[in-house]
């Protein structure tokens, strides 16, 4: 009996081993594979727009995460997905994130939102920019979303006709204005209608034009120069921000004052853009991603509204259009570039 006493403990301590011996191994192999861990936070993200136009506003929303504690590459992966305008391809894009498993899947603009509710109504999902979520019937409230999305409304309604406003004053000739907009966005027709109700008021015409597809812009911009438009508004989509250079370059070539909605399109050549700081937007997003990894549901989350609004002008593009600027309204800018 004494011979065999200590087997069992010996044949535990074996077993024990073996395990652990097989654990290592097998988180070994996972890295060499290039999966993450357990431990791993996965971020999806799904933008309508190209990764070139969505740069600046993901370093904003990476900036947020460190400021939290997620340092990419260490406890938290970040996979994207990008349609370039293309809004027929974004269930295709959503439906690839949702089979990564993503534990928060973060969507640019109400395409890519309407695309990632339709592919689930359980993974929490962060919205940017989306003009209305509840009148494009994406939440239930503001103050109480519902389901599983949450985030942030760029509110374009507060902004929409404060760019006419400013494009009038900057170009008080200018009477017959082009708009230009994406109708398969949602919001696009509502800001038209608002900018319609004000037109009046401030002695402008507006002569509608449409896109619905990257090939639709040769035709959009022949039809906005053989109305000869004295102006140009374009509203925010994220089909018109993925070629905000071939429609900046198009208004610089023209020599036609235009306003946008995101400063990229002033830094690509445009004369000027009023509307929500997105970086400070972004940066935001990542505040929610972190209330939602730490246990909060985004049905009780309230959307948040941008509370910062910039000014931009392109000195340079004046310039070039003919154009002076008013000096009380460059007074007003919050950047300009010369």
């Amino acid at each position: 009996m004494h011979r065999w006493a200590g087997r069992p403990r010996r044949m535990m301590k074996r077993l024990a081993f073996v395990y652990l011996l097989a654990a290592v191994i097998a988180s070994t192999a996972q890295s060499a594979t290039g999966q993450p861990s357990r431990s791993t936070i996965r971020i999806g993200y799904l933008s309508g727009a190209s990764a070139e136009n969505d740069k600046a506003l993901l370093a904003a929303f990476r900036l947020g995460l460190r400021e939290l504690g997620y340092i990419e590459g260490k406890n938290i992966l970040i996979d994207e997905r990008y349609s370039a305008g293309r809004n027929d391809n974004l269930p295709r894009l959503a439906a690839e994130l949702l089979r990564l498993q993503v534990d928060v899947l973060v969507v640019f603009g109400f395409a890519a939102t309407r695309a990632a509710k339709n592919a689930s109504s359980t993974i929490p999902m962060v919205m940017t920019n989306v003009v209305d979520p509840v009148g494009t019937g994406l939440v239930a409230s503001l103050a109480h979303p519902g389901g599983n999305i949450t985030g942030l409304s760029d509110y374009h309604f507060a902004t929409i006709t404060k760019r006419l406003e400013l494009l009038k004053e900057t170009v008080p000739s200018a009477d017959r204005i082009a708009v230009l907009l994406n109708p398969s966005n949602a919001s696009n027709p509502l800001q038209l209608k608002d900018l319609q109700r004000a037109a009046p008021t401030l002695g402008a015409t507006l002569t509608p034009v449409e896109v619905q597809a990257p090939e639709d812009f040769g035709a959009a911009l022949s039809a906005i120069k053989k109305h000869q438009s004295g102006a140009m508004i374009v509203i925010g989509d994220t089909l018109l921000s993925a070629n905000q250079k071939p429609i900046a370059d198009f208004a610089l070539k023209n020599r036609l004052p235009s306003c946008y909605t995101l400063r990229e399109f002033v830094e690509a050549g445009g004369l000027m853009s009023y509307g929500t700081n997105f970086a400070d937007m972004w940066r935001r997003a990542a505040v929610f991603v972190d209330k939602i990894l730490k246990g909060a549901k985004p049905a009780d989350l309230p959307i948040e509204q941008p509370t910062k609004f910039d000014l931009l002008f392109n000195l340079k593009t004046a310039k070039q259009i003919g154009l002076t600027i008013p000096p009380n309204i460059l007074a007003r800018a919050d950047r300009v570039i010369k």
